[in-house]
């Protein structure tokens, strides 16, 4: 049966046979979040490597995005922030109802991330890419499969500005977000749509994704 698409990226989800389930899972386990958008960030820049004449590797400065891209001789073209998103936000509509945005097109970040990098760009003037890799999202995404969508923080400082607190959100703090006595858990989530991101490939995730399913 096939998901009814209403345009882009955007489907009917009061027909969906496959509906993404719209409860807050509670339990937040930041290390595990942590782990598994690891296995991720690994793949992105092997892919980098095996196919670009840039070389990327893992962002060892501290509050940085997760990975810098550097030049043939060394010098740093742009720091690449990756973003696991395996949630869907069904409730958009009814906690953001000016965002103007459907659940099947809704990605989300920590805000205070989104900010930071912002800042990071206008203090290095090194440009800042965010990254996000979808999956677990039936009508976009098969399953055993993840799509990747990027964006320039120049592009998304631009939405910021035009939506405001539209897009801003709030959610309850849970079990697992705090990590040996800090508060480390995301709960004010920044939203975008994958219509205002660029689209970069559709690729199998391994095996070893296995044991981050929860």
């Amino acid at each position: 049966m096939p998901h009814i698409e209403l345009c882009k990226n955007v489907f009917d989800c009061t027909v969906c046979h496959t509906h993404c389930d719209g409860i807050s899972k509670g339990v937040y386990r930041f290390e595990n979040d942590t782990a598994f958008s690891e296995v991720f960030e690994k793949m992105v820049i092997n892919k980098i490597n095996s196919s670009s004449c840039y070389r990327a590797a893992k962002c060892e400065e501290a509050g940085y995005p997760d990975i810098v891209v550097c030049e043939q001789d060394g010098s740093i073209h742009h720091y690449l922030e990756v973003k696991v998103q395996q949630r869907t936000f069904m409730a958009v509509q009814k906690y953001l109802p000016q965002a103007a945005l459907f659940p099947s097109e809704t990605v989300a970040l920590n805000l205070s991330d989104l900010l930071r990098y912002f800042s990071i760009q206008d203090q290095t003037g090194i440009p800042v890419s965010l990254l996000w890799v979808l999956l677990r999202r039936p009508c976009l995404v098969q399953d055993g499969m993840c799509a990747y969508f990027f964006q320039t923080v120049d592009r998304l400082r631009k939405i910021y500005q035009q939506f405001g607190s539209k897009r801003r959100f709030r959610r309850k703090s849970g079990s697992g977000d705090v990590v040996s006595g800090e508060h480390k858990g995301v709960t004010v989530n920044y939203h975008f749509s994958l219509n205002e991101l660029k689209y970069w490939h559709t690729a199998h995730y391994t095996e070893q994704l296995g044991m981050y399913n929860r």
